[in-house]
């Protein structure tokens, strides 16, 4: 067994679910000065399939947000100026307190159904995070949200309210629209009260869903640099309560891949080393914490007769970027490379997408060592795009790369969609008027992708959209089943 396999065996990765108590006693106040809990960092929906359904929440005991009270330095990602990285986290910007109490989630169907997660307790020591997977929900069917939190059985209640629907089923031929964006670091935004644009503008385009892949939160980057649990936990809080984010997944549910900054810190890898007092381990059960993902953390969405997706996992399985290049090195492992050519080979979509935190075509920068696009994983990035321009319906989306960008390789033909960062002020790492042979496209600006896929008379297509962080189309690829 690889060193990777016997981490992950001891850890129990992949396989993760948040421990709650469900329907417990809950205590009486017994006299003590009432006190309220709050859903301050909002609620998830994830693993939405045509009948189930993930709702994650966290109990807060603050109902906003510390005020950002930094200025910013006027550079790229703008760190934050004169911020002390030693302060109490509770005094940070953005930060949200947590609280002790009790969760209960219902999930309301148009014929009056009501489907009940029943009260669950929500602790301190587990992020105060609860959730809970419905299942034996109706195909293409909207459900209202109803999540109800207390300190105590006699305690005021809070709620938080929104809907979601669940996908239609695998042969019922339904448009879709989904968006995508990566990485955001707290201190890019570009609204001091909003947090980031993108969110809003896709909001306003009411996607069936949502895809992040990756880098949701910075470890590495100040203010504060998350060299500890508590300042990591801290990211997550600050980032989830920021308005965009939470109004967008009110109504949309959010698909999560995590990449390096994630976990640790820069092009991290089993055996890499910890991050001050952060160690993988803790980067590892955190993130599982805060993204609604149960069993293995590369996963499939079938989304009607025309789309099916591949999420894929890039840093838990991966080998040492600085290992020697041949047959065994990989980023995805074998077990989940045998898994997805299993699954892709099955499936009988119209379009199929392969969502990866990092790139498979690039081009990338030549000091990057991580990713398919680079020669230090040229073996397996060379069979894989070999194999992936051999099923001729099949496109890659990725995330990780700070620009804009439509590449066709050059020797497959590959098409791969970069989405960009969510705001311009984290746009850095690519050259104004540096177009290469292989981009179809290349913008060095904020945004997101959004992908349809609907019917041009009797025929199904799929278009691709670039969007800047007001939603404003930078550029469109068309594609139709016959172009395949």
């Amino acid at each position: 067994m690889s060193k990777r396999r016997k981490f992950l065996k001891k850890m129990g990765l992949g396989f993760i679910t948040i421990p709650v108590l469900q329907n417990p006693v809950l205590p009486k106040r017994n006299g003590n000065k009432q006190q309220n809990v709050f859903f301050t960092t909002g609620y998830k929906v994830s693993g939405v399939t045509s009948n189930q359904a993930i709702v994650w929440t966290r109990l807060c005991g603050q109902q906003f947000p510390n005020s950002i009270v930094h200025e910013r330095r006027e550079k790229v990602f703008r760190h934050p100026i004169d911020f002390d990285e030693n302060m109490p986290v509770d005094k940070m910007d953005g930060a949200v307190k947590v609280a002790n109490g009790f969760v209960q989630i219902k999930l309301e169907a148009g014929s009056g159904k009501v489907f009940s997660s029943g009260w669950m307790e929500a602790k301190e020591p587990g992020d105060s995070v609860v959730s809970f997977l419905f299942d034996e929900l109706e195909p293409n069917s909207l459900y209202k949200v109803v999540i109800e939190g207390k300190m105590t059985d006699d305690g005021v209640s809070s709620f938080i309210y929104g809907s979601f629907k669940t996908a239609p089923s695998p042969n019922a031929s339904k448009n879709v629209i989904l968006t995508t964006s990566t990485c955001q670091y707290f201190w890019s935004f570009d609204d001091i009260d909003r947090g980031f644009r993108t969110y809003d503008s896709m909001r306003r385009m009411n996607p069936d869903f949502y895809i992040q892949t990756g880098d949701y939160v910075y470890y590495d980057k100040p203010g504060p640099l998350a060299k500890n649990l508590e300042q990591a936990r801290h990211k997550w809080h600050a980032m989830d309560s920021r308005p965009s984010i939470r109004d967008l997944y009110t109504k949309t549910p959010v698909f999560m891949i995590k990449d390096d900054h994630d976990l640790l810190d820069n092009d991290v890898f089993p055996g890499s080393g910890d991050y001050g007092d952060l160690s993988l381990e803790d980067g590892l059960k955190l993130w599982y914490t805060n993204s609604p993902v149960r069993k293995k953390p590369y996963r499939k969405i079938r989304w009607g007769k025309d789309l099916e997706i591949w999420l894929v996992e890039g840093r838990e399985f991966r080998s040492p970027n600085d290992a020697e290049d041949g047959p065994d090195k990989s980023i995805w492992g074998q077990e989940q490379k045998d898994w997805f050519v299993r699954t892709v080979e099955e499936s009988d979509a119209t379009f199929k997408l392969l969502f990866t935190a990092t790139p498979v075509v690039g081009p990338d920068r030549e000091n990057k060592s991580d990713n398919h696009a680079n020669t230090t994983f040229e073996h397996e990035g060379t069979w894989l795009r070999k194999y992936l321009s051999g099923l001729k319906n099949i496109f890659v989306i990725n995330g990780d790369r700070h620009w804009q960008y439509v590449s066709k390789d050059d020797e497959t033909g590959l098409l791969e969609f970069g989405s960009g960062p969510v705001s311009d002020y984290h746009v850095q790492g690519w050259k104004e008027g540096d177009k290469r042979p292989e981009h179809q496209y290349l913008g060095l600006v904020g945004g997101f992708l959004s992908v349809e896929v609907k019917k041009e008379g009797s025929e199904p297509i799929i278009i691709f959209c670039h969007n800047d962080v007001d939603g404003r189309v930078l550029n469109t690829v068309k594609i139709r089943k016959s172009d395949l």
